[in-house]
Order: C-alpha cells, then structure tokens, then sequence
C-alpha cells in the first residue's frame, strides 16, 4: 500500500490509528468508510462511495459470498432501509458494484474497517497475542498468479488486524515486515503483544523486527531450521519438571499436553536473537484405540517472569485460532475458495468483508457464524441500526 493512503486514513480517522481504539468510542461504519480513498473519477459518480462499501460489509454479514449475492441482498431491501444506507432513490446495480470493489484498495479497507471493529469492543484484560498466517484464495487467479494473502489475527476480540497481499512468486517471508507495520499502527505499538506463527516464521529477521517494536514473539522450531531445531533437541530435557500439563477429551479423541520451558542462560544463547525460553510441548493423543505422540519444540522471547508454562500452553493453541476461528470460517461459511473472483484487486477485498464479517459477529459474542449470518439475513433493518451506531452494543 502506498504511503499516500496511510497518510489519508491517519489524518482523517474518527480516533487516530496511531492509538489503539480497542475500547475507545465507537463510531458508525458510514463515518468510518468515509475514510476510505475513492477511486473514480469525480465526474459522473452516482452513488457515495461509503455507502456502497456499507452494503458490501452488510450483505457478507449477512451471508453473501460473492459480488452477485451482495447486489441481490441490497435489492431486496426496502427504501427506509436504503436510505438509511445512504442511497436516495436508487441502488447500484451489480455492474457498478463489481468496478468498484475491484478497484478499492484492499490494505486500506482493512485498515479502516479493524479500527471501526476495534472500537466497537472492549480492550482485552489478559495480554494480547496475535496469530499471523497466510492462505491462498484458490478460485481466485488472477494474471500473475494465484492469490496469497497474510493476516494478523487479533485472538482476544477476533478482529484481523492487518492483512497484505503476497507478492507473486514469492512467499509469506518478505510480507512479515509490512504486516507488523499495520499491527504497529493499527495498536499503537506492540508493547505488551506477543506475536505467535507457525515454523515458516522462526526468522532472524522477524525476531529482530518485533523486539524493535516493543513485542514479543512465540514460534515452532521444524526442519526448516535444521541448526537451531538441533539445538533445542539437545537440551537436558529430561532434567526439567513438567512445568503445565493440560487434558481434552472430546469427538472420540482424548488428547494430553505436556509442557515443558527452560530459560536459556543469555538472550539469543542458541543462536536465534532475543529468545528467553526454549520450550518443549508434547501431544499424546488417543483416537479409537490408537495412540500417537508428537514433540514439538518452540522458542519465546519473554522470560519465564513473563510467561509461565501455562501460559506458554495457552498461547500455543491461540495460534490455532486464526485457521478455526477465520479461515476455516471463510471457506465453509463464506466458501472463499469457491469464489472465483479474478479481476484487480476483488479477491482481496472479498476476503476484507468476510474478515470484517467474523470479526463482527464474534464481537457480538456469537460463536456459530453461520447462524449469525442467518440471523442478520432475517433482520435486515436490526443489522443497519447495529452497524451505523455510532454507540458499542458490546460494552
């Protein structure tokens, strides 16, 4: 995203990016679109722009996946409820809808629709972690390839964050930097935030990053770094006490966590900057009479004083939460992958609605987002009198 935008939504924002509006004063999603750059030529245009992302953002609340079943959702409303949306008479049709999702920018969306969903709930009380991970739009392909998107994944109030696009033929290593940017803006900064990612992520150089920011990161150690993954393999495991052990039992499984953490002597003593604690996690489970061990060894930044055995267990299964939580959600609820969105920027921006979409429901305190959808599907004018509140309905 370029830096002509970033500038546009700090200077125009209800309560600025630069400080954390996770319980600040809510404000309406007209308000907080109007922040968003429109991108047609002022001749000519018919309908605002706010307005138009509004039903966007309302339709995926209600259920709508694709660009077809938006136009479809907000036909069928009546006019109270359209000019309640900001439309005088008339309503875009699918034609003008497509051009424009199309050519918004996505990372700017993002941007202005966490802050709305931010200040819409209250701030966390237990230490935020952040769950980072990509996922590919597989019916989206657009000329130079597929489409890879990365996300930071608040746990705590289900918002995401921050979400850029990778670049073609690469990977999800060289976006890691702008990402946290966005969460460093969108927070404030990263002070008291403990960042988790899977093994991809164990980078010297994304270690680096989040302690200059303030933050702290939490990370698996695989093959993929075969030095440090020796390393922490070596260690007198077997001299330390089991410092948490946690038990699931449910779907015809049972399941037992044992944690173990050992301080290292320096930071960055095993050769990875910055990291405290060197920890080992073992899943034993039990499925229809089978059972299966795996070991799994992480590193941490923060210092025994500061995260303790259990609290290491808790935020390793947090990371979890941005595949169960979101992108399982997007493709069975939403079925992104079924959306063959190909054209500009459209893939990203469908996968900002459906974000802002979960996000919102979880907020409310729903837990099965389909039904929500359903629900906001059924009352129409009861979701437009939520969403243009300019008063939080969580707090």
């Amino acid at each position: 995203m370029s830096s002509s935008l970033i500038d546009v939504i700090r200077h125009h924002a209800p309560a600025p990016p630069g400080s954390s509006t996770v319980g600040g004063e809510a404000f309406g999603l007209l308000e907080a679109l109007e922040r968003v750059p429109d991108p047609r030529d002022p001749r000519g245009v018919r309908y605002p722009l706010a307005s138009v992302l509004a039903v966007a953002v309302c339709a995926v609340m209600a259920g709508a996946c694709t660009f077809a079943a938006i136009v479809d959702w907000v036909d069928d409303l009546d006019a109270p409820a359209w000019g309640r949306l900001g439309f005088t008479g008339r309503v875009p049709v699918l034609s003008t809808v497509w051009r424009l999702l199309v050519r918004v920018d996505a990372e700017t969306l993002t941007a202005v629709l966490a802050d709305w969903l931010c200040s819409r709930v209250s701030a966390p009380s237990v230490r935020r972690v952040i769950a980072v991970d990509g996922k590919v739009v597989r019916g989206a392909v657009l000329t130079e390839g597929r489409v890879h998107l990365l996300s930071a994944y608040d746990t705590s109030t289900g918002v995401v964050l921050a979400q850029v696009q990778v670049a073609a033929k690469s990977n999800e290593i060289p976006a890691f930097a702008p990402l946290l940017e966005q969460v460093k803006v969108r927070l404030g900064g990263l002070a008291g935030v403990v960042i988790v990612a899977d093994a991809l992520h164990t980078q010297v150089a994304h270690a680096r990053a989040v302690a200059a920011a303030g933050g702290d990161l939490y990370v698996s150690v695989k093959a993929n770094q075969p030095t440090l993954y020796a390393q922490l393999k070596r260690l007198p495991w077997a001299q330390v006490p089991i410092g948490d052990q946690h038990r699931d039992t449910g779907h015809g499984r049972s399941e037992t966590r044992t944690v173990k953490a050992l301080t290292l002597q320096t930071p960055g003593g095993i050769g990875f900057p910055h990291a405290q604690q060197a920890v080992r996690i073992t899943r034993t489970r039990m499925i229809t009479g089978k059972r299966t061990r795996e070991t799994v060894y992480l590193v941490a930044s923060l210092p025994a004083a500061h995260a303790q055995p259990a609290d290491l267990q808790q935020w390793a299964r947090l990371e979890w939460h941005i595949e169960n939580r979101l992108h399982w959600v997007r493709d069975v609820t939403f079925r992104e992958d079924g959306h063959r969105a190909r054209t500009g920027n459209g893939p990203a921006v469908a996968a900002v609605l459906r974000n802002t979409a979960i996000g919102f429901h979880r907020g409310n305190g729903e837990t099965n987002i389909a039904r929500a959808t359903r629900r906001a599907n059924r009352r129409p004018h009861d979701l437009i009198t939520t969403v243009t509140s300019s008063y939080s309905t969580t707090q």
